[in-house]
């Protein structure tokens, strides 16, 4: 219960990250919808790294560099599962609120997170 409740604590922090930054990209830098997810998406990563690594999982064992690999493995097709049903909310949906596209597809991609991140990355 304590992984999940930091874990859950971890994918708050980033998601605040990435629909607070893919607001200010959309609504104050000019960026496209689409565009901003990207380095929104990366910096949440980076947190949820540092969280899980300290807080939720510990660290995994294996060396930095091969946790590191495997975290961001995990990660990046999180992210593209995220990306994915965010554009695609985005596309069908052209009136929906970028931000309530950002919570489906974050809801999405942290189950599938925690299952790769728990069974993959820090299974000791």
């Amino acid at each position: 219960m304590k992984r999940l409740f930091w874990f859950l604590i971890a994918g708050g922090g980033g998601f605040l990250l990435d629909a607070g930054l893919t607001h200010v990209l959309i609504g104050i830098w000019g960026f496209g919808p689409f565009l901003a997810r990207i380095p929104a998406i990366m910096t949440a990563m980076a947190f949820t790294w540092l969280v899980n690594r300290r807080l939720t999982f510990g660290s995994s064992g294996h060396s930095l560099a091969v946790e590191g690999v495997r975290y961001w493995a995990v990660g990046t097709t999180s992210a593209v599962v995220n990306y994915a049903i965010y554009s695609a909310l985005m596309y069908r949906a052209p009136l929906l609120q970028p931000v309530i596209a950002v919570i489906f597809a974050s809801l999405t991609a942290m189950a599938y997170s925690f299952f790769g991140y728990s069974r993959f990355v820090f299974r000791q």
